[in-house]
């Protein structure tokens, strides 16, 4: 199906092997497995400081493997305030939920954290299923609530203010998915680069004292790489053949995975009433619906390339596709529909046009297979 895809084909080819349900279930895994192992570490160092590792440890691999600064050169200003904004959310979010979780249980929060992306999806798209999976969902963050209400108020602020960003973040992260000229991995690399410096504002006085520490740094790392650099990794490799619809949807299993990670690692053993809380946010996350993006509908996203290079990316349009009325269609008729359906009805950038030899290729092979006599030849 495709016959060049850059510099890098190979790469490209071997992540289209892999559907796009993989990497989120990569990226469900790790979300919270990072985060639990950070949880760990706040024996040594405090929660904004192990956010400081997180950050700046991940930036680093990000900065060694990418390099993404090349890019940048010939990035829009569009481009560069959305990487600035996805920066200074990814620090602000990181802070607010390490501090979250050190006050409350890791499938508490990630729960929580879920509440604004239902309400923005029954705002965006009004609808009654939209409706009831809202009050699913206030009432399981109610139950919740209720269950740790009594210690834990500076905890729940928290953990909304991290579901507010981690909303920020799903809108953000999802342009960076679609951009052609720094999109992608190296998108998100150069996102993490520029969240350093508003990290080491927040919590950069935190870590001084543990700089010396060789145990708290690689566990820094490890940290860092678990929880930035892999999931976020799998995020963009899944948001850019998913829609959004559809990637919000299967973003209702991380709730779930988040109470069982924190039950096999930290020990954190739900209550019923912590579970029932859980599975009405889940419920909520699988019954809501977001509208439709007009961009999203009418482009095909089993034809993208996933590789950074995408924009480099030529299809051929494969033969089998070709139905026609050979007793009574316009010969063209079948061609122009093919061309039509192939085409994508709103410019999203990455596709380029084929060179005058491809189209004359791909005319002749679409005719060949049509029955019909070719141009030229007798």
């Amino acid at each position: 199906m495709y016959e060049m895809c850059g510099p890098e084909q190979n790469q490209c080819m071997s992540s289209r092997r892999v559907p796009p349900q993989a990497y989120f279930a990569g990226s469900a895994v790790f979300h919270y497995l990072g985060p639990a192992f950070a949880v760990l570490l706040f024996s040594r160092v405090a929660p904004l400081g192990v956010a400081w590792l997180r950050i700046v440890s991940a930036a680093l691999v990000f900065a060694a493997w990418r390099r993404p600064w090349r890019a940048l050169r010939t990035a829009d200003r569009s481009t560069v305030r959305l990487l600035v904004a996805l920066g200074a959310v990814l620090a602000a979010m990181n802070s607010c939920f390490y501090e979250a979780i050190a006050r409350l249980p890791l499938g508490t929060v990630s729960a929580i954290e879920f509440l604004p992306v239902i309400a923005l999806a029954a705002l965006g798209a009004r609808s009654p299923r939209n409706v009831g999976a809202l009050a699913l969902a206030v009432a399981g963050v109610y139950v919740l609530m209720d269950v740790r209400l009594r210690g834990g108020m500076l905890g729940f602020g928290l953990a909304f203010a991290n579901a507010g960003l981690f909303a920020l973040y799903i809108v953000l992260a999802h342009r960076v998915s679609r951009q052609s000229n720094l999109g992608g991995i190296d998108g998100l690399a150069m996102a993490m680069l520029l969240a350093v410096p508003a990290v080491c504002a927040l919590g950069g006085w935190q870590v001084v004292p543990h700089l010396l520490d060789p145990v708290a740094l690689a566990a820094g790392i490890g940290v860092g790489v678990t929880s930035s650099v892999i999931p976020y990794v799998c995020d963009q490799l899944a948001m850019a053949r998913l829609p959004r619809a559809t990637y919000s949807l299967m973003v209702s299993l991380l709730p779930a995975t988040a109470t069982v990670v924190g039950l096999v690692v930290l020990g954190q053993t739900p209550s019923p009433r912590q579970l029932l809380g859980v599975s009405l946010v889940v419920a909520a996350l699988a019954v809501h619906r977001e509208r439709r993006d007009a961009r999203e509908s009418l482009t095909d996203p089993d034809v993208d390339c996933l590789d950074d290079q995408h924009q480099n990316c030529e299809h051929e349009v494969p033969a089998q596709r070709v139905h026609a009325d050979r007793a009574g269609a316009r010969p063209g008729l079948a061609l122009e529909q093919l061309e039509r359906r192939h085409r994508p009805a709103v410019s999203v950038g990455w596709r380029p046009q084929p060179s005058p030899r491809r189209q004359v290729q791909r005319t002749a092979r679409a005719m060949a297979a049509m029955g019909c006599e070719q141009p030229g030849r007798d």
